[in-house]
């Protein structure tokens, strides 16, 4: 059980806070929403301390030497895990949060889902990444993701138009979500999203897009039959070792998991999800839970939309199938894929360097550039410390 005092209350609304009540609304997204729970298994994969400590890790920024205090009290941040090799190299904790808190993961999510169709081709209930979603999904006939295939929607290359912003007006799709969320009526959000209209031919322009997340996880959802919490307590919670009880937000009581955003875990069950990708979806018992080299199929791009600078300009990454990735860097940062979610939720896999980082944070935005740049230099910092030997 969490030590956070039952008293604290979370504001209706996530994404309009004040720096008092914002951790709070972060921990106990439950109290606001309907939500479903995931369900962690039996046998917990431990991770034990590293031999090298970084708590008394350094990084450059300008003419600044900060540590691993100073990012923690710039940048609101409620967890900081760092693993190599499957061990603790660095735990901190901030916002009032302790190791059993639960946070939400924002678009951090959206790997989960991603995830989920892959263990969902694995397991057959998928037969193709290259099926139209509406194969599964028949209620999508008639609208513009009719005939958008899976992988598409895992590039977030569908074509449909989607405005990823914050403004709180009805020009923003985000806001106009949350509007469809807060009617708490069943299929609210999936008559949203069949109502958006077509801008591109699917497969040529990558659009950072909450709905296509959300079409995908109906989509697996439809597939497999089962709800996606549980699913994913099947796939990836069990197997992976996680130690405690997550939960998904709803579209309304008993509906369907919100496939952009919603998941509320702990720390460390996060950096585990990201050992479970770093090891390819292979568990602990050597159970499959992914297909074979799903870690670099999810992982880099795979199409001229999502190349390596192609996202947009003077942005040098590219995407995956639901994680950002990073161009190759001499001696700090090949073959690293990540997740981004906002107000500073990340969780970052380094293959080459055996090294996954799984952040929770409370910023005061939700995108803030300048923390992002911290952060990755943070991490680079981290990575160069681990290669010593201890």
């Amino acid at each position: 059980m969490s030590e956070i005092a039952p008293t604290e209350r979370a504001a209706p609304n996530v994404m309009d806070t004040t720096p008092g009540n914002q951790a709070a609304t972060f921990r106990n997204q439950d109290q606001v929403w309907p939500v479903r729970a995931i369900r962690c298994g039996e046998a917990v994969r431990a991770l034990p301390p590293h031999g090298r400590s970084l708590s008394g890790l350094t990084y450059r920024l300008g003419d600044l030497t900060l540590n691993v205090d100073d990012y923690v009290a710039r940048h609101r941040t409620a967890g900081l895990l760092i693993l190599k090799g499957g061990e603790i190299a660095l735990e901190r904790y901030g916002m009032g949060n302790v190791t059993e808190s639960l946070w939400t993961g924002f678009a951090a999510t959206t790997a989960l889902t991603g995830t989920l169709a892959g263990a969902a081709l694995h397991d057959g209930a998928i037969g193709s990444l290259d099926d139209p979603c509406d194969f599964y999904l028949p209620e999508l006939l008639g609208s513009a993701y009719e005939g958008v295939t899976i992988r598409n929607l895992l590039r977030m290359c569908s074509g449909v138009a989607w405005r990823e912003d914050y403004d709180n007006d009805a020009r923003s799709d985000a806001w106009r979500l949350g509007r469809a969320m807060a009617r708490r009526r069943p299929g609210a959000v999936l008559d949203l999203l069949c109502h958006l209209p077509r801008v591109h031919p699917q497969g040529a322009i990558f659009n950072h897009s909450t709905g296509d997340s959300c079409v995908l996880a109906a989509v697996v959802a439809a597939a497999t039959g089962r709800p996606l919490a549980d699913y994913l307590a099947e796939r990836v919670w069990g197997p992976g070792g996680m130690e405690a009880d997550g939960h998904w937000q709803l579209e309304w009581e008993d509906g369907l998991e919100l496939g952009g955003f919603g998941v509320s875990a702990r720390l460390r069950d996060m950096g585990r999800f990201g050992l479970l990708m770093l090891e390819d979806g292979e568990a602990r018992d050597g159970r499959r839970v992914l297909p074979r080299g799903w870690r670099e199929l999810a992982g880099r791009p795979d199409s001229e939309a999502t190349a390596f600078g192609a996202l947009s300009p003077g942005d040098p990454g590219g995407y995956g199938y639901h994680w950002w990735a990073t161009p190759p860097t001499p001696g700090a940062h090949a073959g690293v894929f990540a997740v981004i979610g906002a107000f500073g939720q990340f969780v970052y896999i380094n293959p080459g360097d055996q090294v996954v980082a799984a952040i929770q944070s409370a910023w005061r935005k939700p995108q803030d550039a300048a923390a992002t740049a911290e952060t990755v230099t943070l991490l680079r910092a981290a990575v160069r410390a681990l290669r010593q030997a201890p």
